[in-house]
């Protein structure tokens, strides 16, 4: 980006706020817009220095107003559908997401990682994985703070890793990571992307300008990845991963122990008993962890070891107390249904389950046919409710009552618990409409579970 630039930078929220810091700091002028108007600019401009190049606008956009902007770049929250946009069709103005402006200004090794779930434990882990050869590392993205809050203090010798999401991706132009990994895909984000086949081809996008040198990791027992794996149009080289099968090459889970293909040769990475982390998933994103490390140049004793000392990220799958010889989980990062499943398999006994939250027009049979001898309770919240309630009681399962706030429905899942239970919230829906985001809703879920 050229430093006389004038940028549009689309949302107040952290990621337009970063993209907005960054543009300033490369010496641009920005635009600022949210289509709010009524967002409280005063505590939206408090995020930069008196005497910056800023301009903040609310309410419709109109031509005018973007008088020598030349670049546009969007909020991952924002759709490319949002009125606004066609305004700046008209004015010929490029378009780019927070990603991109990131990835053009970064340097060093870049790992990438996308999927529907599992995104923010990979990502952690591999963060750590790479902390045993780097002595600059940057873990950005959807896993906390934005990748342009930290792009310009990257070097040759950093190495980052960035959780990306779908709507990060539908505005990528550039962005190449040397490594890549989709680790699944289940259903979500339909409201946003419509189709299947459109939230697919957007995941896949990670690997668009990927070359012969660079990798792809891939989860071998996903359908829609193994046959993308297999179509012949991914240029980079694919290293697989499973829990169930054998792959030619790759990492696979075979009697509770990962192992490497590599080139003819059978390796014994280590038992998963070795590691802090519940359930096969977190065995799936652990192969997939382990096969990016040694792909960004970790040694594998290095890469085991950092496996070894790693624990679960705050949100999912995570261990807040037991109370009473209950144990109580915290899995708010479960916003859709395959993540809850997971969740709850990853229970090892009777649970009393905390669920519901906004639609993003999910279908929860899969999740709902898992309870029968599993969920003793389950407690529902928010907008999706009924929705859940009803597609309880079509198998059968009738143990449901509603709360209207988390105190209420950790107060009576406690109440329902025995000695040998585990209390999870796995909401498998968005926390959007009673939180401002799962991060609050988890840190809530925690409040109240140590208060009671």
């Amino acid at each position: 980006m050229r430093n006389n630039k004038k940028v549009f930078v689309a949302g107040t929220g952290k990621s337009g706020i970063s993209a907005a810091k960054m543009v300033l700091r490369m010496g641009g002028e920005v635009v600022l817009y949210n289509s709010n108007e009524g967002i409280d600019t005063a505590a939206v401009l408090q995020n930069f220095a008196p005497g910056d190049a800023i301009e903040l606008i609310t309410g419709r956009l109109f031509q005018a107003q973007l008088r020598g902007v030349n670049l546009a770049i969007m909020s991952p929250g924002i759709p490319l559908t949002a009125e606004f946009v066609s305004v700046l069709d008209q004015m010929k103005i490029p378009i780019i997401g927070e990603l991109e402006l990131a990835y053009q200004a970064s340097k060093g090794k870049l790992a990438a990682i996308t999927g529907t779930n599992g995104k923010t434990t990979t990502t952690a882990l591999v963060g750590e994985i790479l902390k045993k050869k780097y002595e600059d590392v940057h873990v950005v993205g959807n896993i906390g703070e934005p990748f342009t809050e930290e792009a310009l203090d990257t070097r040759e010798d950093s190495a980052t890793v960035v959780e990306v999401s779908s709507f990060m991706l539908e505005t990528i132009l550039d962005f190449h990571p040397e490594v890549a990994a989709i680790l699944n895909i289940t259903p979500d984000h339909l409201d946003r992307h419509g189709t299947m086949e459109n939230y697919i081809r957007c995941k896949e996008a990670i690997t668009l300008n990927q070359t012969e040198e660079d990798y792809l990791i891939l989860n071998y027992g996903d359908p829609a990845l193994r046959r993308f794996g297999e179509s012949g149009a991914v240029k980079a080289k694919i290293i697989w991963f499973s829990s169930a099968e054998h792959p030619e090459e790759g990492l696979y889970l075979e009697d509770d122990a990962i192992f490497l293909k590599e080139d003819g040769t059978t390796t014994h990475v280590l038992d998963v008993h070795e590691m802090k982390l519940l359930g096969k998933h977190n065995y799936e994103n652990v192969m997939a962890a382990i096969a990016i490390g040694l792909k960004m140049g970790v040694p594998l004793l290095k890469v085991i070891e950092a496996v070894k000392e790693f624990k679960a990220v705050e949100h999912r799958i995570e261990f807040v107390r037991e109370r009473c010889g209950v144990k109580y989980y915290n899995d708010s990062k479960g916003t859709n249904p395959d993540a809850a499943i997971q969740a709850l398999k990853a229970m090892p006994g009777p649970t009393i389950l905390i669920g519901g939250g906004y639609d993003k027009h999910s279908e929860y049979d899969d999740w709902v046919k898992l309870f029968a001898g599993k969920v003793k309770h389950l407690v529902l919240l928010g907008q999706t409710r009924d929705k859940i309630s009803e597609c309880c009681r079509k198998y059968g399962f009738t143990e449901i009552m509603y709360a209207e706030d988390m105190d209420e429905a950790v107060k009576a899942a406690a109440s329902y618990a025995d000695v040998g239970d585990y209390v999870l919230l796995s909401p498998a829906c968005a926390s959007w409409g009673m939180f401002d985001n799962y991060e609050q809703r988890g840190r809530i879920f925690k409040d109240c579970v140590n208060a009671l």
